[in-house]
């Protein structure tokens, strides 16, 4: 896997149900290295820091590979990377091998899969249509955010080396679709629940549904 292009957005304000708000999710390239922190990438825009930065996903990584697929689907957006909000595009990310545990190293960093993205409202807005988050659940490629185990700089071109593999099977896809599954596997449930690297309060919600 290597970086393609490292992104970070500025405050951008929109209208929705009628009150302004704000979004960082309109990210775009730029040349100069990102610094990842422990809690977010220096520089870049988080409006809402209940469901974004923080311990658990202080940096969002997303595949390249998926642009054709989504190009497709919305051919009249002004594409270029970071349309979905990720401060890292990288090359070769596979959701379905990569584990949650997984540590890597990226340029100077040292970061471990923490768990997928959960789109929200405002990946429909960025989309400027909605149904955008109903079609990103059914294709389940929905690139990962990482803890930032030791800060450090990460620039375009640099490889992502894989450190240590977990030793829990628990994949990027499989976590993403057990979120969104109707009837949950009590099978993965377990698996998500016996990985140390999923964040807790995912285990709570997991757990509710076994009893």
């Amino acid at each position: 896997m290597k970086v393609i292009a490292t992104n970070i957005g500025k405050p951008t304000t929109f209208e929705w149900n009628g009150a302004q708000e704000q979004t960082g999710i309109f990210k775009y390239p730029v040349e100069a290295p990102l610094l990842l922190t422990k809690l977010d990438v220096s520089d870049d825009t988080i409006i809402d820091r209940v469901h974004h930065g923080g311990t658990n996903k202080a940096c969002y990584i997303f595949s390249m590979e998926q642009y054709p697929y989504w190009k497709e689907l919305y051919p009249n957006l002004e594409w270029d990377w970071g349309m979905f909000g990720e401060n890292l595009t990288v090359s070769g990310m596979d959701e379905s091998i990569m584990r949650i545990g997984d540590v890597y190293k990226i340029g100077s960093a040292l970061v471990q899969v923490s768990q997928p993205r959960e789109p929200c409202y405002k990946l429909g807005v960025r989309f400027k249509d909605q149904q955008v988050l109903r079609q990103f659940i059914s294709h389940a490629h929905s690139g990962t955010y990482v803890r930032i185990l030791e800060e450090g700089k990460v620039s375009k071109g640099d490889a992502l080396q894989l450190v240590e593999q977990s030793e829990n099977s628990f994949t990027v896809k499989q976590f993403f679709e057990l979120l969104y599954a109707k009837q949950k596997s009590s099978e993965m449930i377990q698996l998500a629940l016996d990985n140390p690297s999923v964040p807790d309060y995912k285990k709570e919600r997991f757990k509710k549904h076994l009893k």
